[in-house]
């Protein structure tokens, strides 16, 4: 474990989004469960506004009202994200959408998929930034039923995270992840570097 995810693990979730968004090392894969929506954008908002403060580009892949309740947070920090989407320092993307570019026969191709990422990869990084991205491709194919392309989806996104150098938070919504199959649920977790602190109200509460 590095300094890193041992510092993290050590802290409640408000101070990982506080302190570690704006300094996270390339080719972290790390993988949020969270118990409602208004707690996970507030992370999402620090993640987001940690790479682009630090002069990285930011890639999301979202829902649809996953971009426009972000953006909406983005705004009110006086962040001018008409300006970062026009040099593309700020790339979103439907999931859905996504999806459907790479996804035959319910399963990830490999070749499309890498294809996808690569070429993100390029726009973001136009003159040398360094890239982090978001993704909840893999959240709405677990929210499908789709557990084993979901594991699948996982691993080729592990091994592009090490291959082409940069860092990527995954979410899941806590309810369906836990009522899904519980040999999947671990692979998924076992396919990241390292599983966050949950957020959430319910899960503040609960403890």
């Amino acid at each position: 474990m590095n300094l890193w995810r041992s510092q993290a693990a050590a802290l409640a979730p408000e101070r990982i989004a506080d302190i570690f968004w704006g300094e996270i090392p390339p080719c972290e894969h790390l993988v949020q469960l969270y118990s409602d929506d208004a707690a996970f954008l507030d992370l999402l908002v620090n993640f987001v506004a940690g790479g682009l403060a630090g002069g990285e580009s930011v890639i999301l892949l979202a829902t649809r009202e996953h971009i426009a309740a972000l953006d909406a947070r983005l705004g009110a920090r006086d962040l001018d994200i008409a300006a970062a989407r026009e040099r593309e320092h700020y790339i979103t993307i439907d999931a859905e959408s996504a999806l459907a570019g790479f996804m035959v026969d319910g399963w990830p191709d490999d070749e499309r998929f890498e294809r996808f990422v690569v070429e993100l990869l390029q726009r973001a990084r136009h003159g040398g930034r360094r890239v982090r991205a978001f993704g909840e491709l893999v959240a709405l194919l677990w929210a499908q039923g789709n557990s084993g392309a979901t594991v699948r989806l996982e691993h080729l996104w592990h091994r592009i995270c090490h291959e082409h150098g940069f860092p990527l938070l995954c979410a899941y919504p806590r309810t369906g992840f836990l009522q899904g199959p519980a040999d999947a649920a671990r692979a998924i977790c076992a396919a990241h570097s390292h599983t966050l602190p949950e957020v959430g109200r319910a899960h503040a509460l609960a403890g």
